[in-house]
């Protein structure tokens, strides 16, 4: 990247609007090498959250990379829906649709079990299903619910799905960046202080995906898998629609589009190498900080209370990493 081109990245970077805008993306993109039309040919890609928004868009520009791709959601009847979407869009595309409740830790270990026996090696797996709910919820097995989806449901599938994952798979975690307003609530990772927040607490699961994903960086060293987390910047889904309508309707003109939210993930998934290998934090195919304020900012000792709360609330339903 040219100086000029880096100083400008970084201006986009600290000035929020400009650079999660499709501005940023739209100039940025200028210096990226496309990549190559098969990228993903011959590679098996299982996307979470799959049936509209950002994880459309990831199956659909997976897919045209030849992927064969497996469209996970909590309603098979939209899965189908959007599957048959995508295969009008791009002719020849391989798409499986799966259903899974990612809230619910018991139906994400028997996803996981039915899952492999039928997909014998995995080359990416996309952690993009999420919510944003306007109460405090609890799953089946009494977990506040935003966390279940965003943090221990993917914990516990990466987990099982491990065996599974290629020498060269990717993984890649779907954050946002409302993540920099939170630090890691390892204290009360359950929410059950103070005044619920839906928003916070969809900014305290998305820090927590930035470490849970480097944590599983440093698990899977020296193998092989790469692990990533993302933010797409602000992209117009009807998630944002729907749980945010007042800054969507303000924002709606210079809001992304689910394709340039989705670059960074497909690329993640298909670029034939990264710098780093594993352990980044990106968005807009760059690493970025993953905190801007010191205050925000976790220790060791917190970082290994988290890792030990998560692995603590999977372990009954699969193996929990040391």
């Amino acid at each position: 990247m040219a100086a000029s081109e880096s100083t400008l990245d970084l201006v986009l970077d600290r000035t929020i609007a400009p650079g999660y805008s499709r501005v940023g993306y739209h100039l940025r993109r200028r210096g990226w090498t496309p990549l190559p039309d098969r990228a993903l040919a011959s590679r098996t890609v299982l996307v979470t959250g799959g049936t509209s928004g950002l994880g459309l868009a990831t199956v659909e520009s997976c897919a045209r990379l030849g992927a064969t791709v497996h469209l996970l959601g909590r309603d098979r009847q939209r899965g189908a829906s959007a599957a048959r979407g995508v295969r009008r869009r791009v002719p020849n595309a391989e798409i499986l649709v799966e259903e899974c409740d990612l809230g619910s830790l018991a139906a994400v270990a028997d996803f996981a079990a039915d899952l492999a026996t039928r997909v014998p090696s995995l080359d990416g797996l996309v952690h993009n299903a999420g919510l944003m709910t306007d109460r405090r919820e609890e799953s089946l097995e009494g977990h506040e619910l935003t966390l279940s989806v965003h943090v221990l449901g993917p914990h516990l599938l990466t987990s099982l799905l491990r065996p599974t994952l290629a020498d060269d798979a990717r993984v890649v975690f779907v954050t946002s960046g409302g993540m920099y307003s939170q630090s890691l609530a390892v204290d009360d990772p359950e929410y059950r202080e103070g005044e619920f927040s839906g928003v916070t607490a969809y900014a305290r699961a998305k820090r927590m995906q930035v470490v849970l994903a480097e944590r599983w960086a440093e698990e899977l060293a020296g193998s092989g898998v790469g692990v990533h987390v993302m933010h797409p910047g602000w992209v117009d889904t009807p998630g944002i629609r729907a749980s945010l309508p007042r800054f969507s309707l303000v924002t709606r003109p210079i809001l992304r589009t689910p394709a340039e939210g989705a670059d960074t993930v497909v690329w993640l998934v298909a670029a034939p190498a990264l710098d780093p290998a594993t352990g980044g934090f990106w968005m807009d195919r760059t690493p970025r900080p993953t905190h801007y304020l010191h205050r925000h900012e976790e220790n060791a000792s917190q970082r290994r209370r988290f890792w030990e709360y998560v692995g603590n609330a999977i372990a009954p339903y699969g193996p929990a990493p040391v």
